[in-house]
């Protein structure tokens, strides 16, 4: 089905956008939700030591990141054949389920299999990124997806604290019952109400091969390249957040740790909200590439004086500023995917930076924890800001090597493979 011209196939795309903003929101709000108090939900299932809760929080919940890892380019293959939205309802329906299965859990290592199953169907987010970005223009897509995270990061934001609520209100169980409602809820008004416009593909559209296309990406520098900064990105975010209340908890005498570590990390995502849309518009204007380039370096800027902040203000004003740096990255990134990467197969690349992003995540707080552990909570900062640093002269010294045409360093590896 072509989309049609005027006003009818704008109001479908802005109902679109609308409806994936919203259910975003609902589904970013609901899965961190249940993380406050995943630590204490195993401590609840037996009489274990603090060792082994410690050990245990950290596989289950890094256990769904890497099946997404790998689940994420399969999910994104099926998208270009058969469309974004069916790949939504079964992840926001998968992921109902299983939130829904946590609250029946007898014991830890069932808990870990039914978070592996999660990562199975964990993308609703970075689908509903590539199905927006399918359907705009490439020439406003950085505003629109800028303005799309708004919607997951207000999730974010809100969903710690009302989980928080809701355990020491309702229990772990009934937390677990009405977090799934709400995502299920979610996958319901986007099967009902999205209305998916067919991508209109190039008569005789060649169809690679899933090594083809891997092999493309590997040898386009700026696509690969980009994926590994993007990997980058996350371990630099990931880093610090498992630290962050201990950090918090070195510069404050107060007795509510637990709030003003909440306060400090929701003040990432406030910079974030606050400036998403406008990099995601700069970046339409002036090109992805500078806009990524500067944004590397702020991040820096931003990060490493964390490290020797002496008030708990300072570092609460220096994580504002470091979340107006990031808040522009992911938009700008899967902007310049569906920049470069041809629309038969968009769904497939946009799976592969969504992998390396959730390898970011996996690796990320383990990182931190190494850095921690040998040099202090406080140089994990520094370490950060040198992979950012990385990063830009990485970005620089791709950006000044001559432009690459995806198709034809795809058509070349398939000569290269017949």
């Amino acid at each position: 089905m072509v989309q049609k011209e005027g006003i009818h196939g704008m109001d479908t795309q802005k109902k679109n956008f609308f409806i994936i903003m919203f259910s975003n929101f609902l589904v970013a709000g609901s899965t961190t939700m249940i993380m406050p108090f995943l630590s204490l939900y195993i401590e609840s299932m037996g009489n274990f030591t603090e060792e082994y809760v410690q050990r245990w929080a950290g596989l289950v919940f890094g256990v769904t990141f890497v099946a997404a890892l790998i689940m994420s380019p399969i999910w994104g293959r099926i998208a270009d054949k058969y469309g974004y939205k069916p790949i939504l309802i079964i992840n926001g329906f998968g992921i109902a389920i299983s939130i829904f299965l946590m609250g029946t859990a007898d014991s830890v290592p069932q808990l870990f299999f039914i978070r592996l199953f999660m990562g199975l169907v964990t993308g609703f987010i970075p689908t509903s990124l590539a199905f927006v970005s399918s359907q705009t223009a490439k020439e406003t897509a950085g505003k629109t997806l800028g303005t799309l995270q708004m919607g997951s990061v207000s999730g974010t934001l809100f969903g710690p604290v009302i989980g928080g609520l809701m355990a020491d209100t309702f229990g772990f169980i009934y937390t677990f019952v009405i977090t799934s409602g709400v995502i299920g809820f979610a996958a319901l008004i986007v099967a009902v109400g999205l209305k998916e416009v067919k991508k209109v593909k190039k008569k005789n559209a060649h169809v690679y091969a899933r090594k083809t296309i891997v092999q493309g990406i590997i040898n386009h520098r700026l696509l690969f390249n980009v994926m590994i900064i993007t990997s980058l990105i996350q371990i630099g975010n990931f880093s610090i957040q498992p630290l962050l209340s201990l950090y918090v908890s070195h510069l404050t005498d107060s007795t509510n740790v637990a709030l003003l570590a909440g306060i400090t990390f929701s003040a990432t995502g406030v910079g974030n909200l606050l400036f998403a849309r406008r990099w995601g518009r700069l970046g339409d204007q002036i090109g992805y590439e500078k806009v990524l380039t500067f944004l590397l370096i702020l991040a820096f800027v931003f990060i490493v004086p964390q490290a020797f902040v002496t008030e708990l203000w300072q570092l609460m004003v220096l994580r504002l500023l470091f979340g107006i740096a990031v808040g522009g990255m992911i938009p700008t990134t899967t902007a310049l995917m569906r920049r470069e990467a041809p629309i038969e197969i968009q769904g497939e690349v946009m799976g592969y930076n969504t992998s390396f992003r959730f390898l970011g995540n996996i690796v990320g707080p383990m990182f931190g924890g190494i850095v921690s552990g040998f040099i202090g909570i406080s140089s994990v900062f520094v370490v950060t800001g040198v992979l950012f640093l990385l990063s830009f002269f990485f970005l620089k010294y791709t950006t000044s090597k001559p432009e690459q045409d995806f198709e034809d360093v795809l058509l070349e590896q398939e000569l290269k493979s017949t």
